[in-house]
């Protein structure tokens, strides 16, 4: 949040209309920015008096009761209007088949946030309730998380709403909503980065975890001890962050933050830029942290083009992320077949990269069964 004090309170399986509505006027008289998150199942009365109005299910609501046991949507809406300062209501909820037409109809008369800044996603809902949270929030946190670079103190609710709609889930209909301009209601996480960081900031810093190469007994031409570490961005810190959300098991979020961070860097310096590629790179490592050696190849590989174009086949960090896809590819399984030609291809660029080529040879007949004497 945009404050220096942030008071939260959240209201999981809330039950009562009347305590519900209470609790979101007292955080709407407060001062400063407002941040309302809501989850959960969007629900038409199909009572002919509740004349097919849209709540926000609560506890025990059904499409017979939601009149009184759920919050009408325009309660949620009006007690955000009358907040002073900023305010900002992200949505992502799901509506059954009976909901999903009224609350289209809401969406494109504008209905549905009055006024008020509403940035989120309606979705099917599903036939079992979800266990964890959506596409859109993980997308919507982690975008948060790595912040916006070059940037201001507070980030671009709409940015980061796109890229929220941009991380992968199930398909079928996605509605999104995407209304108003909430103000500065969201820290810039690259902003606070950026002011906090001691000086002089170093040009560059390694990458923690950073991909082993081959061992030498397999592919003599890429010793381990020859891999420096890759560059990162002066962004270190929230590397950091990066790194430990991917340690730590969240591999999506931390996958998320990085692609923030390298779509911010070829918007501003370019898809063929150094700041772009050492992104890339964090990807790579990232896939591999999450086990997804195959994918961690395939970035390692397009690390090593892009260095070779710019710097040329001397150029040691080029070497060194042919290494690290050539050990991304040995733990590739099934996909390692499908990924040889384009790493023997990177070996045959680099001066002394014949014996990892040959080693790349070797490996792809043990992995398709033919003898070594059948193959010459």
């Amino acid at each position: 949040m945009a404050a220096d004090a942030v008071d939260v309170v959240q209201l999981p399986g809330a039950a009562g209309q009347q305590s519900v509505l209470a609790y979101l006027q007292h955080a709407a008289a407060g001062p400063g920015p407002l941040l309302v998150w809501v989850t959960g199942r969007l629900m038409a009365s199909s009572s002919r008096r509740g004349g097919g109005e849209v709540h926000l299910a609560l506890s025990g609501s059904t499409p017979g009761n939601v009149r009184y046991t759920g919050l009408p949507w325009s309660w949620l809406t009006r007690t955000l209007g009358a907040h002073e300062g900023p305010a900002l209501l992200v949505a992502d909820v799901e509506a059954d088949a009976a909901t999903w037409p009224k609350v289209v109809a809401a969406a494109e008369s504008g209905q549905l946030s009055e006024g008020i800044a509403l940035f989120g996603v309606v979705t099917p809902a599903p036939p079992a309730p979800a266990q964890e949270a959506g596409p859109y929030t993980r997308g919507f946190l982690g975008a948060l998380r790595a912040g916006s670079p070059g940037a201001g103190p507070a980030v671009d609710v709409a940015a980061v709403h796109q890229w929220a709609l941009a991380e992968p889930g199930p398909a079928g209909q996605v509605l999104p909503l995407a209304y108003g301009t909430p103000g500065p209601v969201l820290n810039n996480a690259a902003h606070q980065a950026r002011s906090h960081r001691p000086d002089p900031v170093p040009e560059a810093a390694p990458v923690r975890d950073a991909v082993p190469a081959p061992r030498a007994e397999p592919a003599p031409a890429a010793p381990a001890d020859a891999v420096p570490a890759s560059a990162v961005p002066v962004q270190d810190d929230l590397l950091a962050g990066i790194l430990a959300s991917a340690r730590a098991g969240r591999h999506n979020e931390a996958a998320a933050m990085a692609a923030a961070w390298e779509q911010q860097a070829l918007r501003q310096y370019g898809p063929h830029s150094p700041e772009a590629g050492l992104w890339t790179e964090v990807r790579a490592d990232l896939a591999r942290l999450a086990g997804d050696h195959g994918r961690a190849a395939e970035l390692w590989m397009s690390a090593a083009h892009a260095r070779l174009e710019r710097g040329g086949a001397g150029d040691a960090e080029a070497v060194a992320a042919v290494k690290r896809a050539h050990y991304c590819w040995q733990h590739s399984g099934e996909q390692a077949p499908g990924l040889a030609a384009e790493l023997l291809a990177l070996w045959e660029r680099v001066p002394g990269g014949a014996g990892a080529a040959d080693h790349v040879r070797t490996h792809l007949r043990a992995l398709q069964g033919v003898p070594p004497a059948a193959a010459r």
